[in-house]
Protein backbone atom coordinates (compact mmCIF):
# COMPACT_ATOMS: atom_id res chain seq x y z
CA UNK A 1 0.00 0.00 0.00
CA UNK A 2 0.94 3.86 0.01
CA UNK A 3 3.17 5.07 2.29
CA UNK A 4 0.14 6.91 4.37
CA UNK A 5 -2.30 3.82 4.54
CA UNK A 6 -6.20 4.62 3.77
CA UNK A 7 -8.16 4.19 6.72
CA UNK A 8 -8.94 0.61 6.96
CA UNK A 9 -8.26 0.35 10.39
CA UNK A 10 -10.37 3.36 11.69
CA UNK A 11 -13.28 1.58 10.49
CA UNK A 12 -13.86 3.83 7.52
CA UNK A 13 -13.67 0.92 5.05
CA UNK A 14 -14.05 -2.89 4.65
CA UNK A 15 -10.77 -4.25 3.64
CA UNK A 16 -9.81 -7.47 1.27
CA UNK A 17 -7.22 -8.88 0.00
CA UNK A 18 -7.33 -10.22 -3.82
CA UNK A 19 -8.76 -13.52 -3.05
CA UNK A 20 -11.66 -12.50 -0.96
CA UNK A 21 -12.91 -9.64 -3.18
CA UNK A 22 -12.91 -12.05 -6.09
CA UNK A 23 -14.96 -14.32 -4.43
CA UNK A 24 -17.23 -11.66 -3.99
CA UNK A 25 -17.98 -11.81 -8.04
CA UNK A 26 -20.84 -14.68 -7.16
CA UNK A 27 -22.22 -15.37 -10.72
CA UNK A 28 -21.45 -12.29 -12.48
CA UNK A 29 -20.95 -13.39 -16.37
CA UNK A 30 -17.29 -12.37 -17.97
CA UNK A 31 -18.39 -10.62 -21.14
CA UNK A 32 -14.92 -9.75 -22.54
CA UNK A 33 -12.66 -11.59 -24.69
CA UNK A 34 -8.88 -10.94 -25.04
CA UNK A 35 -9.11 -9.48 -28.26
CA UNK A 36 -11.06 -7.07 -25.90
CA UNK A 37 -8.71 -6.18 -23.67
CA UNK A 38 -6.07 -5.16 -26.45
CA UNK A 39 -8.23 -1.95 -26.93
CA UNK A 40 -8.38 -1.37 -23.31
CA UNK A 41 -5.12 -1.75 -21.98
CA UNK A 42 -2.49 1.11 -21.03
CA UNK A 43 1.01 2.10 -22.57
CA UNK A 44 2.47 -0.35 -19.65
CA UNK A 45 -0.48 -2.30 -18.23
CA UNK A 46 -0.12 -5.70 -17.99
CA UNK A 47 -3.93 -6.34 -17.65
CA UNK A 48 -5.17 -9.62 -18.34
CA UNK A 49 -8.56 -11.79 -17.59
CA UNK A 50 -7.36 -12.74 -14.52
CA UNK A 51 -7.60 -9.03 -13.33
CA UNK A 52 -10.63 -8.83 -15.22
CA UNK A 53 -12.01 -11.79 -13.27
CA UNK A 54 -10.40 -11.53 -9.83
CA UNK A 55 -11.44 -6.87 -9.61
CA UNK A 56 -13.02 -5.95 -12.29
CA UNK A 57 -16.14 -8.39 -12.46
CA UNK A 58 -17.09 -8.02 -8.68
CA UNK A 59 -16.68 -4.31 -9.18
CA UNK A 60 -19.07 -4.17 -11.91
CA UNK A 61 -21.35 -6.17 -9.71
CA UNK A 62 -21.12 -3.56 -6.90
CA UNK A 63 -21.56 -1.24 -9.65
CA UNK A 64 -24.75 -2.35 -11.15
CA UNK A 65 -26.36 -2.57 -7.43
CA UNK A 66 -25.66 0.72 -6.71
CA UNK A 67 -27.03 1.98 -10.13
CA UNK A 68 -30.18 -0.24 -9.58
CA UNK A 69 -30.36 1.11 -6.18
CA UNK A 70 -29.59 4.48 -7.39
CA UNK A 71 -32.61 4.97 -9.58
CA UNK A 72 -35.31 3.54 -7.44
CA UNK A 73 -34.99 6.53 -5.33
CA UNK A 74 -34.70 8.60 -8.16
CA UNK A 75 -38.11 6.59 -8.90
CA UNK A 76 -39.47 7.20 -5.13
CA UNK A 77 -38.48 11.68 -5.35
CA UNK A 78 -40.24 12.01 -8.53
CA UNK A 79 -43.38 10.09 -7.12
CA UNK A 80 -43.37 12.46 -4.33
CA UNK A 81 -42.73 15.36 -6.15
CA UNK A 82 -45.55 14.30 -8.80
CA UNK A 83 -43.33 15.05 -11.44
CA UNK A 84 -42.57 12.86 -14.57
CA UNK A 85 -38.82 10.47 -14.30
CA UNK A 86 -36.54 11.73 -15.88
CA UNK A 87 -33.17 10.35 -17.15
CA UNK A 88 -30.82 11.06 -14.40
CA UNK A 89 -27.26 9.61 -15.57
CA UNK A 90 -24.96 7.83 -12.67
CA UNK A 91 -21.79 9.28 -11.83
CA UNK A 92 -18.75 7.64 -11.24
CA UNK A 93 -15.78 9.11 -10.32
CA UNK A 94 -11.87 7.74 -10.93
CA UNK A 95 -9.28 9.63 -9.40
CA UNK A 96 -5.57 8.36 -8.15
CA UNK A 97 -1.99 10.02 -9.09
CA UNK A 98 -0.45 10.76 -12.85
CA UNK A 99 0.32 6.98 -14.58
CA UNK A 100 -1.46 4.68 -11.86
CA UNK A 101 -3.77 3.26 -14.54
CA UNK A 102 -6.82 6.04 -14.24
CA UNK A 103 -7.56 5.60 -17.76
CA UNK A 104 -7.28 1.84 -18.17
CA UNK A 105 -9.27 1.59 -14.93
CA UNK A 106 -12.06 3.82 -16.55
CA UNK A 107 -12.05 1.69 -20.01
CA UNK A 108 -12.60 -1.63 -18.11
CA UNK A 109 -15.53 -0.58 -16.30
CA UNK A 110 -16.91 1.24 -19.18
CA UNK A 111 -16.77 -2.23 -21.08
CA UNK A 112 -17.92 -3.96 -18.53
CA UNK A 113 -21.11 -1.51 -17.31
CA UNK A 114 -22.06 -1.18 -20.65
CA UNK A 115 -22.67 -5.02 -21.20
CA UNK A 116 -25.38 -4.85 -18.47
CA UNK A 117 -28.92 -4.98 -20.21
CA UNK A 118 -30.12 -1.97 -17.36
CA UNK A 119 -27.34 0.44 -18.18
CA UNK A 120 -25.84 0.10 -21.97
CA UNK A 121 -24.79 3.52 -22.96
CA UNK A 122 -21.28 4.24 -20.44
CA UNK A 123 -19.34 7.56 -21.45
CA UNK A 124 -15.93 8.63 -20.24
CA UNK A 125 -15.39 12.17 -19.48
CA UNK A 126 -11.44 13.38 -18.22
CA UNK A 127 -10.81 15.94 -16.59
CA UNK A 128 -8.24 16.70 -18.28
CA UNK A 129 -10.31 18.62 -20.83
CA UNK A 130 -11.21 20.99 -18.06
CA UNK A 131 -7.41 22.47 -17.89
CA UNK A 132 -6.92 25.87 -18.86
CA UNK A 133 -5.75 26.35 -22.47
CA UNK A 134 -1.67 25.77 -22.46
CA UNK A 135 -1.64 29.92 -23.27
CA UNK A 136 -3.73 31.04 -20.54
CA UNK A 137 -1.37 29.06 -18.27
CA UNK A 138 1.77 30.29 -20.12
CA UNK A 139 0.10 33.88 -19.08
CA UNK A 140 -0.55 33.20 -15.69
CA UNK A 141 2.43 32.22 -15.17
CA UNK A 142 1.57 28.63 -13.98
CA UNK A 143 2.45 25.91 -17.07
CA UNK A 144 4.69 24.50 -14.38
CA UNK A 145 2.17 23.63 -12.40
CA UNK A 146 -0.54 22.12 -14.93
CA UNK A 147 -2.48 19.51 -13.30
CA UNK A 148 -2.18 21.09 -9.87
CA UNK A 149 -5.99 22.76 -8.74
CA UNK A 150 -5.13 26.15 -10.30
CA UNK A 151 -4.75 25.00 -13.52
CA UNK A 152 -8.31 23.79 -13.91
CA UNK A 153 -11.33 25.65 -14.77
CA UNK A 154 -13.29 24.34 -11.54
CA UNK A 155 -16.13 26.12 -11.98
CA UNK A 156 -16.95 24.89 -15.42
CA UNK A 157 -16.39 20.79 -14.78
CA UNK A 158 -19.13 21.93 -11.85
CA UNK A 159 -21.53 23.32 -13.95
CA UNK A 160 -20.47 19.80 -16.16
CA UNK A 161 -21.31 17.50 -13.60
CA UNK A 162 -24.28 19.46 -11.82
CA UNK A 163 -25.85 19.71 -15.61
CA UNK A 164 -25.74 15.91 -15.91
CA UNK A 165 -26.72 15.20 -12.39
CA UNK A 166 -30.07 17.87 -13.39
CA UNK A 167 -30.99 15.68 -16.31
CA UNK A 168 -30.13 18.14 -19.20
CA UNK A 169 -30.50 16.28 -22.50
CA UNK A 170 -27.73 17.10 -24.23
CA UNK A 171 -23.96 18.18 -21.60
CA UNK A 172 -20.80 19.50 -23.47
CA UNK A 173 -17.33 18.86 -22.38
CA UNK A 174 -14.10 20.59 -23.74
CA UNK A 175 -11.56 18.18 -26.03
CA UNK A 176 -8.31 17.52 -24.79
CA UNK A 177 -5.46 15.90 -26.96
CA UNK A 178 -2.78 14.49 -25.14
CA UNK A 179 -0.60 14.46 -28.22
CA UNK A 180 -0.98 18.02 -28.30
CA UNK A 181 -0.55 18.63 -24.62
CA UNK A 182 -3.35 21.04 -25.06
CA UNK A 183 -7.25 21.88 -25.25
CA UNK A 184 -8.50 21.44 -28.74
CA UNK A 185 -9.88 24.71 -29.74
CA UNK A 186 -13.54 25.02 -30.76
CA UNK A 187 -14.12 20.61 -30.38
CA UNK A 188 -16.38 18.86 -28.12
CA UNK A 189 -17.16 15.47 -26.40
CA UNK A 190 -21.14 15.91 -26.47
CA UNK A 191 -22.89 13.47 -23.61
CA UNK A 192 -26.45 13.04 -24.52
CA UNK A 193 -28.75 10.14 -23.11
CA UNK A 194 -26.02 8.28 -21.06
CA UNK A 195 -26.88 5.75 -18.45
CA UNK A 196 -23.37 6.13 -16.63
CA UNK A 197 -20.72 8.72 -16.88
CA UNK A 198 -17.37 7.95 -15.55
CA UNK A 199 -15.44 10.94 -14.66
CA UNK A 200 -11.79 10.34 -14.60
CA UNK A 201 -9.29 12.80 -13.43
CA UNK A 202 -6.41 13.60 -10.94
CA UNK A 203 -8.73 16.31 -9.62
CA UNK A 204 -12.39 14.70 -9.55
CA UNK A 205 -11.99 13.96 -5.60
CA UNK A 206 -10.53 17.41 -4.67
CA UNK A 207 -12.29 20.39 -2.64
CA UNK A 208 -9.66 22.70 -2.32
CA UNK A 209 -10.70 25.88 -3.78
CA UNK A 210 -8.31 28.35 -5.87
CA UNK A 211 -6.22 30.74 -4.15
CA UNK A 212 -8.57 33.79 -3.26
CA UNK A 213 -11.75 31.79 -3.88
CA UNK A 214 -14.19 31.28 -1.51
CA UNK A 215 -17.43 28.48 -3.06
CA UNK A 216 -18.38 25.43 -1.10
CA UNK A 217 -19.45 23.21 -3.66
CA UNK A 218 -16.91 21.29 -5.86
CA UNK A 219 -17.60 18.29 -8.44
CA UNK A 220 -17.51 15.32 -6.15
CA UNK A 221 -20.91 16.47 -4.75
CA UNK A 222 -22.27 15.23 -7.93
CA UNK A 223 -20.89 11.71 -7.77
CA UNK A 224 -22.59 8.51 -7.14
CA UNK A 225 -19.79 6.01 -6.48
CA UNK A 226 -15.62 7.37 -6.74
CA UNK A 227 -13.16 5.33 -6.85
CA UNK A 228 -9.31 6.38 -5.75
CA UNK A 229 -6.84 4.05 -7.89
CA UNK A 230 -3.23 3.87 -5.58
CA UNK A 231 0.15 2.82 -5.51
CA UNK A 232 3.21 2.84 -3.51
CA UNK A 233 4.91 6.67 -4.75
CA UNK A 234 8.36 4.66 -6.19
CA UNK A 235 5.98 2.11 -8.35
CA UNK A 236 4.32 5.16 -9.71
CA UNK A 237 6.99 6.59 -10.47
CA UNK A 238 8.19 3.91 -12.40
CA UNK A 239 5.43 3.65 -14.39
CA UNK A 240 5.50 7.22 -15.37
CA UNK A 241 8.80 7.22 -16.22
CA UNK A 242 8.23 3.94 -18.55
CA UNK A 243 5.58 5.73 -19.92
CA UNK A 244 7.39 8.76 -20.90
CA UNK A 245 10.17 6.81 -22.66
CA UNK A 246 7.05 4.91 -24.37
CA UNK A 247 5.59 8.77 -25.61
CA UNK A 248 9.33 9.38 -26.88
CA UNK A 249 9.26 6.34 -28.90
CA UNK A 250 5.74 6.71 -30.10
CA UNK A 251 6.79 10.27 -30.79
CA UNK A 252 9.47 9.44 -33.67
CA UNK A 253 6.47 9.53 -36.19
CA UNK A 254 4.32 12.69 -35.29
CA UNK A 255 6.16 16.02 -35.64
CA UNK A 256 2.76 17.24 -33.82
CA UNK A 257 3.33 15.54 -31.02
CA UNK A 258 4.29 17.33 -27.71
CA UNK A 259 7.12 14.74 -27.06
CA UNK A 260 8.61 15.42 -30.35
CA UNK A 261 10.72 17.42 -29.31
CA UNK A 262 11.89 14.26 -27.01
CA UNK A 263 12.23 11.63 -30.08
CA UNK A 264 15.75 11.59 -30.42
CA UNK A 265 16.87 12.00 -27.13
CA UNK A 266 18.35 8.85 -26.07
CA UNK A 267 16.91 6.69 -23.33
CA UNK A 268 19.14 7.43 -20.26
CA UNK A 269 18.90 11.05 -21.37
CA UNK A 270 14.77 10.61 -21.54
CA UNK A 271 14.40 8.56 -17.86
CA UNK A 272 16.58 11.37 -16.43
CA UNK A 273 13.94 13.93 -17.94
CA UNK A 274 10.88 12.32 -16.39
CA UNK A 275 12.60 12.20 -13.30
CA UNK A 276 13.05 15.49 -12.93
CA UNK A 277 9.78 16.42 -13.79
CA UNK A 278 8.04 14.37 -11.83
CA UNK A 279 10.37 15.69 -8.99
CA UNK A 280 9.47 19.11 -9.52
CA UNK A 281 5.83 18.82 -10.12
CA UNK A 282 4.13 15.45 -9.88
CA UNK A 283 5.77 14.17 -6.56
CA UNK A 284 3.89 17.58 -4.92
CA UNK A 285 1.25 17.49 -6.73
CA UNK A 286 0.86 14.15 -5.72
CA UNK A 287 1.65 14.84 -1.91
CA UNK A 288 -0.63 18.11 -1.29
CA UNK A 289 -3.25 17.46 -3.51
CA UNK A 290 -4.42 13.99 -5.07
CA UNK A 291 -3.21 11.98 -2.41
CA UNK A 292 -5.14 13.51 0.08
CA UNK A 293 -8.38 12.80 -1.57
CA UNK A 294 -8.05 8.84 -1.08
CA UNK A 295 -9.96 8.68 1.94
CA UNK A 296 -12.48 10.51 0.33
CA UNK A 297 -13.15 7.56 -2.23
CA UNK A 298 -15.94 4.31 -2.16
CA UNK A 299 -13.69 2.75 -3.22
CA UNK A 300 -9.97 2.13 -3.15
CA UNK A 301 -7.68 -0.27 -5.59
CA UNK A 302 -4.38 -0.83 -4.62
CA UNK A 303 -1.99 -2.35 -7.12
CA UNK A 304 1.45 -3.64 -6.44
CA UNK A 305 4.72 -3.35 -8.57
CA UNK A 306 3.19 -5.15 -11.92
CA UNK A 307 0.57 -3.10 -11.56
CA UNK A 308 -2.22 -5.77 -10.40
CA UNK A 309 -4.47 -4.77 -8.00
CA UNK A 310 -3.11 -6.24 -4.65
CA UNK A 311 -6.39 -5.28 -2.28
CA UNK A 312 -9.48 -3.85 -2.16
CA UNK A 313 -10.96 -0.98 0.56
CA UNK A 314 -14.52 -0.43 0.29
CA UNK A 315 -16.35 2.38 2.15
CA UNK A 316 -18.72 1.75 5.19
CA UNK A 317 -22.11 3.01 4.08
Amino acid sequence: MSDDRPAAETGTYVAFDREAWAALRASTPLTLTEDDLAGLRGIDDALDLDEVVDVYLPLSRLLNLNVTASRALERVTDTFLGRPAGKVPYLIGVAGSVAVGKSTTSRILQALLARWPDHPRVEIVTTDGFLYPNATLVERGIMERKGFPESYDTERLVRFVADLKAGEPEVRAPLYAHDAYDIVPGEWQVVAGADVVIVEGLNILQVTPRAGEGGSVFPSDFLDFSIYVDAAEHHILDWYATRFLRLKELALASEDSYFHEFAHVDDAMARSIALDVWARINHPNLVDHIRPTRDRASLVLTKGADHRVTSVLLRRR
